[in-house]
């Protein structure tokens, strides 16, 4: 039997980087070029044919995301689903609480902030043939300080390190991560980062160590449009180019 993967986005956070646009509403709210920011995520998920998805967000505007999206038919989704996180726990944190929406099954987790350009039936497909384990999306950039950044070992990555002074790869792992249902017994025992939060890096990291996850290298355009303002500004250039285009 084919195994079934649900999409899980994450729209949570403080958006503190793109004040003050975000003094008013959650930044996945925020245009980009045609349609608000969490419409590009939902997309491609349902373009790549993950029909059941959990929306995780946070703050003091996830009220709004009922007000646009509803139950999600209009946008192509089968189910939608909505939680809470409550504070600033982490990437990790937000994850954990899709494990009764998961049932046991695969995910892909999409930080509701990237946007690809890219079909991600591809990797999809070829995740569901993956045993175990779990899977990352690679993406060549100039700016590698903000971003986790795999350490190879031959064609293997051996770990990834955050934010590193000075970058062992020229690869960032992007916001697009894909998990077999033992990623929710592994967030169970991480322990917060200095900054107090389940990073997300340390989950890819545990999937390293046994050997347990690969990675895809997206060779199309991508923009994280939370990182700067500058960031949400380009990101708002790619997706004109993309409309234009299609």
């Amino acid at each position: 039997m084919t195994p079934t993967i649900k999409g899980v986005i994450l729209a949570g956070g403080l958006g503190t980087r793109l004040k003050p646009l975000t003094d008013i509403t959650n930044k996945h709210l925020l245009p980009v070029y045609d349609r608000p920011m969490i419409l590009h995520p939902i997309e491609s998920m349902v373009k790549a044919g993950i029909k059941e998805i959990m929306l995780v967000t946070g703050g003091n505007n996830a009220g709004d995301f009922l007000r646009l999206l509803g139950d999600g038919r209009q946008y192509g989704i089968r189910r939608l689903q909505y939680t809470y996180q409550k504070g600033e726990g982490g990437i990790a944190e937000a994850l954990g609480l899709a494990e009764d929406f998961a049932e046991g099954q695969r995910i892909m987790v999409y930080l509701g902030d990237n946007l690809i350009s890219e079909s991600l039936g591809p990797y999809v497909k070829t995740f569901k043939r993956q045993a175990q384990g779990g899977m990352i999306l690679l993406k060549k950039v100039g700016n590698l300080s903000a971003y986790g950044v795999p350490k190879f070992k031959g064609s293997r990555i051996e770990k990834i390190i955050e934010k590193p002074s000075c970058p062992p790869s020229p690869y960032a792992v992007i916001g697009i991560y894909f998990y077999h249902p033992s990623v929710f017994k592994i967030i169970k025992t991480l322990k917060p980062s200095g900054r107090g939060e389940l990073e997300i890096t340390d989950v890819n990291n545990a999937y390293l160590r046994r050997k347990q996850m690969t990675y895809g290298i997206v060779q199309g355009h991508w923009a994280d449009a939370g990182e700067s303002i500058d960031s949400w500004f380009e990101a708002n250039l790619m997706a004109q180019k993309q409309r234009k285009k299609s």
